[in-house]
C-alpha cells in the first residue's frame, strides 16, 4: 500500500513536468543548482489534510522559491502516511533508527551530486547557507598577527552575498586582516600568472567567492580554487529557506576549532567539571542539536524526482541558459523609435556559454529618454502580469556598486536620506538604488520567457500607431504561439543583441526548440496629457469648473470600518483622535492572525460595513449573505486582547467572536477572523505634525500611514480622460467617475480647481479644524481592482504611472493638529476647504504632472 501511494505522488509529478498553471511565471532566484536548491526548501508536515499536496490545486509556488510542485514534499508526505515513522535521531529505538540510517542515505546522495565520496568529503547539515557560512567563520584556524608572521588572511570577492561579507566581523574580533577582491584584479592576476600566496608561507588563508554571481549570473572559474593556493575550504551549496549544507574536506576537518558544544555532539561530558569529549564524526561534531531530519529526507526525493524529470543537472544547465539567452537578446534588441534602448542590461558575459553565464539577467527598464524606471515600478508593473521578479541590491552591495555606478560616498548619502536595504526607495536625484532579476529553473517554458517580454512591452503601453500592444488576460500570464511572439518581437539589433551564437547549445533534452533569431519592437513615448473635456452639470455643480477659480469644497466623505473592505458613504461624519470615528478600527486575518488585504484577497471590497451609531453596531453586508451584526466597542470584562501587526506596526486588538469569524470563514472559503483596535491602545504615528506639543504624538487607527487621505477631482478627472482616449475599443465611459474615485479609497474627496494642486499645499482648513498635508500617497496595485466587483484591470496602474513621470502618487495623506475634543467635531459634505500653499512653490496653476516632466527635462 506505501509503494502504491509513492508511485502515485510520483506520477503527478512527473505530469507536473508539462502541466500549465495559472501560479506565477517567473520569480528571483539562481538557474542551476540554486533551482535544485530551492526544490528542497523547509516544507513541513501538515498535520491535517488528505490531499496530496502535489496536485494541481497546491502548485502555485514560483522558481526562485521552488519549483511548481514540490515533489520531495509530496513524496514525503506519502511515507508519513503509509505508517512510517521518523523522529529524533539521537536515540535507540525502531523509528530514531530508521531516521538517522534515512539521514546517512541522504549524505551519500549530496556528495554523488557533487561526485564525490565520504572518503573524501563530510557533509554538515547547517540552518541554510549563511549558518554553513558562519560555521566556517568561527571555526577557520585563524592566525592573529605576532612577531614571527603577518597572520591569517581572509580574503573575499566584492561579488559576495552579504553572508559572506558579514564574516569579517568575526575575523576582525581576532585581529585578523580582512581583504575585497574585485573580480578584475583576480582576472588580472590570472593573466600575469602572479602567484596568489608566498609558497613558503604556512599559515591558513580563507578566499571566499560564488561559483555563480546572486547578481549578475556570472559564473566565475572553478579553478580559483587551485590558483589560490590558500586555506583549502571546501565550497558552500546552500539550501535556502531553513536548510544548507557545508562540503568539508576530511584533510582539513581535524583543523577547524570548535567551542561551543550542543545536543547530539558530545561524545561525553561532565556538568560539573570543564569536561568534554566531541564525537569522532566531523558531521556529528558540528552538528549543534536536532538537525531538520524532515527537509533533510524530503532532500532524497527531490533529488530522484529532479533526476527523474529533467535526466540531470547537464541537462538543466542547458535549458536554463538556452531561455536566458533568447530572453537576454529579446531584450538587447528592445528599442524605442529614437534608437534608445528599452532596457539597461547589468552583465560581465554576452550569454555566449553557460559556462561563463547563468541563467539570471539583471536589469533596469529605461523611458524612451534614456531616464530609468525605478524597481519599485516595474515590481508593481510585474505583479499585475502574474509575474513576480527580485529587485533591489540582492543582499550583493558589491556587485550592485559596480554595475550600478554607486560609489561608497553614495551608499552613505542614499542611507542619510532614508534608504535602507530591501525597501522601496528605488531612485535617488535620478540614481537608482538597486535593479530588476529575473531568473529560469528547469520548470521554466519558452512560454514563460516570451509573457515576460510582452510584459516589457507592455510597459511602454501603446506602439507608435497609438494601437495598443497585445496583453495578457488580468491575473495570468499569456503565452503567445511562437509566431506570435516573434510577430511581437521584430526590428533591429544592438551591439548586445547580435543572434545567438551558432555554436550555443539549443537542444536540451529538456525544452522546445526555441527561436534562432529574435528581432525588436518599436516602443513609444507615452501619450501628451489629454486635452480638458467638457464636464457634465453635477461636476460642474461640484465646483469643477473649466480652468476657473470656483470654490474648493469637500463633495465626498468616506470611511472604510473594515481595513481593505468597501467604503461606508456619509455626508456629516464625527471626528475622532485617530481620524474619521471607526475608520479602519477593524481588520480581517487568516488562520495565522496576518492581516489581510485586498493584494491577497481582492473579495475584501465585497464586504460592506455600515455603522450605525445610534444603536451602536456595525452591520456588514455580502451578496449571498445573511447581515450579521458586531458591536461598536468592546466588553471591557470578556475582552481577550491579543496582538497583531499593521504597516510594521504592533498593535493591541481583540477577536470580534466566532459568530461573524464563521461569517467570514464562509465567504472567503477559507478560516479567517475579525479583529477589533483595541480602544485603550495608543498607535503612534511616525511622522510628526506641526504645532504639536512637547510629548505628544497624533494617533493612528489601522490605517496605513496617516489619518485622512484626500484626493481632488480634477485629478481623477485628468485621470479618466487619459484611460478613456487609451481606449481601443472606443468606449466612452469606460471608468465613470464614482468608479475611479472609489479606487483610490480616499476619505475626502475634494472639488479644485487644477489637476494635482493638492501636491502644493502645505496645510489645510475646513471651517475650524486644521490639517497638515504629510506628503503624496505612493500608490500600489490595488488600484487596479474594481471596488464594486473585485476584479482586476491594469491600465489604472499603467496609466497613473505614464502620466505621472513612473511616480504612482495620487492624493495626499492628511493629520489634523490641535484638534480641541472639548466639543464635538465634524466634518460635512459641502464645507469650504482653504489650503496653504507651500513655500516657494512655484506654477501652482499647472498639473503637478507636468510641473514634474518640465523638472525632470
Amino acid at each position: 500500500m506505501g509503494r502504491a501511494a509513492c508511485e502515485t505522488c510520483a506520477s503527478a509529478n512527473s505530469a507536473a513536468w508539462q502541466m500549465k498553471e495559472q501560479g506565477p511565471r517567473m520569480a528571483s532566484g539562481g538557474g542551476g543548482f540554486s533551482q535544485v536548491v530551492h526544490l528542497h526548501s523547509t516544507q513541513k508536515v501538515p498535520k491535517e489534510g488528505k490531499e496530496c499536496p502535489g496536485s494541481p490545486a497546491h502548485s502555485s509556488c514560483g522558481h526562485g522559491d521552488g519549483p511548481r510542485v514540490s515533489s520531495c514534499y509530496s513524496c514525503l508526505v506519502c511515507l508519513l502516511t503509509c505508517g512510517l515513522y521518523f523522529c529524533n535521531p539521537h536515540s535507540q529505538n525502531i523509528s530514531s533508527k530508521l531516521t538517522h540510517d534515512t539521514v546517512e542515505h541522504v549524505r551519500y546522495r549530496i556528495l554523488e551530486h557533487f561526485h564525490t565520496s565520504t572518503e573524501d568529503y563530510s557533509v554538515i547539515f547547517t540552518a541554510g547557507s549563511t549558518a554553513a557560512l558562519k560555521l566556517v567563520a568561527e571555526a577557520f584556524p585563524w592566525v592573529s598577527p605576532g612577531p614571527e608572521s603577518n597572520g591569517s588572511r581572509f580574503c573575499y570577492l566584492t561579488d559576495s552575498h552579504t553572508s559572506v561579507v558579514g564574516m569579517r566581523k568575526v575575523t576582525t574580533a581576532m585581529n585578523v586582516t580582512s581583504i575585497a577582491v574585485r573580480p578584475e584584479d583576480v582576472c588580472a592576476a590570472e593573466t600575469r600568472g602572479t602567484a596568489a600566496s608566498d609558497p613558503d608561507c604556512q599559515l591558513l588563508h580563507l578566499f571566499c567567492y560564488p561559483a555563480q554571481s546572486n547578481f549578475s549570473g556570472t559564473r566565475y572559474p572553478l579553478s580559483w580554487i587551485g590558483e589560490v593556493k590558500a586555506g583549502r575550504m571546501c565550497p558552500i551549496f546552500g539550501f535556502p529557506t531553513g536548510l544548507g549544507a557545508l562540503l568539508v574536506n576530511n584533510r582539513v576537518a581535524p583543523l577547524l576549532r570548535k567551542t561551543y558544544f550542543g545536543g547530539g555532539t558530545a561524545a561525553a561530558y561532565l556538568a560539573g567539571e570543564d569536561f568534554y569529549i566531541p564525537r569522532q564524526s566531523v558531521a556529528e561534531r558540528f552538528e549543534d542539536g536536532t538537525i531538520s531530519f524532515l527537509d533533510v529526507i524530503a532532500l532524497k526525493h527531490g533529488f530522484d524526482a529532479l533526476e527523474r524529470l529533467t535526466g540531470g543537472m547537464e541537462n538543466i544547465k542547458q535549458h536554463t541558459f538556452t531561455l536566458a539567452q533568447y530572453t537576454y537578446t529579446a531584450l538587447c534588441a528592445l528599442r524605442y523609435p529614437n534608437g534608445a534602448p528599452a532596457v539597461r542590461i547589468y552583465s560581465d558575459s554576452e550569454f555566449s556559454s553557460p559556462e561563463v553565464q547563468g541563467p539570471v539577467i539583471n536589469f533596469n527598464v529605461l523611458d524612451h529618454s534614456g531616464n530609468i524606471i525605478g524597481y519599485s515600478q516595474v515590481d508593481k508593473m510585474a505583479s499585475l502580469y502574474n509575474i513576480h521578479v527580485r529587485t533591489g541590491c540582492f543582499c550583493n552591495t558589491g556587485a550592485c556598486q559596480r554595475h550600478l555606478g554607486i560609489s561608497d560616498e553614495m551608499v552613505r548619502k542614499h542611507l542619510e536620506a532614508g534608504h535602507v536595504c530591501g525597501d522601496d526607495v528605488d531612485l535617488i536625484d535620478g540614481h537608482p538604488t538597486g535593479s530588476v532579476r529575473i531568473s529560469f529553473g528547469y520548470m521554466s517554458t519558452l512560454e514563460d520567457a516570451q509573457a515576460f517580454l510582452r510584459f516589457i512591452i507592455a510597459m511602454q503601453l501603446h506602439q507608435c500607431d497609438g494601437q495598443p500592444l497585445p496583453q495578457t488576460t488580468p491575473g495570468e500570464v499569456g503565452a503567445p504561439s511562437e509566431s506570435e511572439a516573434q510577430d511581437a518581437v521584430p526590428a533591429t539589433m544592438d551591439r548586445c543583441s547580435s543572434s545567438p551564437r551558432k555554436d550555443a547549445p539549443t537542444d536540451s533534452g529538456v525544452s522546445n526548440d526555441l527561436p534562432t533569431t529574435v528581432a525588436a519592437v518599436g516602443l513609444c513615448p507615452p501619450l501628451p496629457m489629454a486635452t480638458r473635456t467638457q464636464q457634465t452639470p453635477s461636476e460642474k455643480a461640484a465646483g469643477v469648473l473649466d480652468g476657473g477659480l470656483g470654490p474648493r469644497v469637500i463633495t465626498n466623505l468616506y470611511l472604510y470600518p473594515i481595513k481593505s473592505c468597501a467604503a461606508f458613504e456619509v455626508t456629516k461624519w464625527p471626528i475622532g483622535s485617530q481620524g474619521l470615528l471607526y475608520d479602519r478600527s477593524w481588520m480581517v486575518v487568516n488562520h495565522n492572525g496576518v492581516c489581510l488585504s485586498q493584494k491577497q484577497e481582492p473579495r475584501l471590497c465585497l464586504i460592506q460595513p455600515f455603522i450605525d451609531l445610534q444603536q451602536k453596531i456595525m452591520v456588514i453586508k455580502a451578496k449571498g449573505m445573511e447581515p450579521i451584526a458586531v458591536p461598536l466597542e468592546e466588553n471591557g470584562e470578556r475582552t481577550q486582547i491579543c496582538q497583531s501587526k499593521v504597516c510594521a506596526d504592533r498593535v493591541n486588538t481583540y477577536n470580534c467572536g466566532e459568530k461573524i469569524s464563521s461569517w467570514l470563514s464562509r465567504f472567503f472559503g477559507h478560516p479567517c477572523q475579525l479583529l477589533k483596535q483595541s480602544s485603550n491602545f495608543q498607535r503612534s504615528a511616525k511622522k510628526r505634525v506641526k504645532d504639536q506639543s512637547a510629548g505628544s504624538t497624533a494617533t493612528l487607527s489601522l490605517v496605513n500611514e496617516a489619518q485622512y487621505l484626500l484626493i481632488n477631482r480634477p485629478s481623477v478627472l485628468e485621470l479618466q480622460q487619459q484611460l478613456n482616449a487609451s481606449d481601443a475599443n472606443g468606449k466612452e465611459e469606460l471608468f465613470p467617475m464614482k468608479e475611479l474615485i472609489s479606487r483610490f479609497r480616499a476619505n475626502i474627496i475634494t472639488s479644485g480647481t487644477s489637476p494635482f494642486e493638492e501636491e502644493t499645499w502645505d496645510e489645510i482648513s475646513v471651517g475650524s479644524l486644521r490639517f497638515q498635508v504629510l506628503g503624496p500617497c505612493h500608490r500600489c496595485q490595488m488600484i487596479c481592482i474594481n471596488q464594486q466587483t473585485g476584479q482586476r484591470n491594469q491600465n489604472v496602474f499603467q496609466k497613473l504611472s505614464e502620466s505621472r513621470a513612473r511616480k504612482v502618487n495620487f492624493g495626499v495623506y492628511l493629520m489634523h493638529t490641535s484638534l480641541d475634543f472639548s466639543s464635538p467635531a465634524f466634518l460635512s459634505v459641502g464645507s469650504q476647504v482653504l489650503p496653504v500653499l507651500k513655500e516657494n512653490t512655484e506654477h501652482h496653476e499647472l498639473p503637478a504632472s507636468t510641473k514634474h516632466q518640465d523638472v525632470i527635462s
